[in-house]
């Protein structure tokens, strides 16, 4: 097999993976072959392994990219542990929001397309998952701690509040009745009161930590 004249990893290699997530996203891993990869491109479907050995370690790729990059994100965003728990809270639930919906496919892959890795693969973005999911329990276990938080199970608010966050992708658009930014901000007031409980009338609305 040869390179085709003018292809250069740095350029189609992320063409490559560009075209691979949007055909994934539309049509399902298993629904979609190398050969419509290739055309997504505009190169031979043989000329795909010079950037990957097959499609599920394509899929793995694009899981471990998007994991990693999430993960890296959020750590610069956050505000630090110095900081009340709520408003780290806050610029978790704005981050997650944003981050998502400029990456609405890498984020439907991630979710819907676990079950299409290998055990091997499965795993390794399982523990990226669970290393996300520590950064925003860690700040649920702060509030808890500190008595601004009222939640009866960290762990289970965890998982709830990030299914709650990633589910904005599904039926969001840039063009409705709500921009992102005012969609951020009702997410962060359910939040708020989700953690709060009866706590939350002394948190003086979200405007206090806004």
């Amino acid at each position: 097999m040869v390179r085709k004249t003018g292809s250069h990893a740095d350029i189609t290699g992320p063409r490559i993976r560009a075209a691979a997530q949007s055909l994934f996203a539309r049509h399902g891993f298993a629904a979609v072959s190398m050969r419509q990869i290739a055309a997504a491109v505009g190169v031979q479907a043989g000329a795909l392994y010079f950037y990957t050995p097959d499609k599920q370690s394509l899929l793995f790729d694009l899981m471990h990219d998007h994991m990693q990059t999430l993960i890296s994100a959020w750590d610069a965003a956050d505000p630090g542990p110095e900081l009340p728990p709520l408003v780290r809270l806050q610029a978790f639930v704005r981050f997650h929001i944003h981050h998502s919906l400029e990456r609405a496919d890498a984020v439907f892959l991630s979710y819907m397309e676990l079950r299409n890795l290998t055990p091997d693969n499965f795993a390794r973005i399982e523990a990226l998952r669970r290393t996300y999911e520590d950064r925003l329990e860690s700040i649920l276990r702060a509030g808890l701690e500190g008595g601004t938080m009222h939640i009866p199970d960290a762990k289970l608010a965890t998982l709830a509040l990030i299914a709650m966050l990633t589910g904005i992708t599904t039926w969001f658009r840039p063009d409705g009745r709500l921009s992102c930014d005012r969609v951020a901000d009702i997410y962060w007031e359910m939040a708020r009161k989700t953690v709060a409980g009866s706590l939350g009338a002394d948190f003086g609305g979200s405007d206090s930590v806004a």
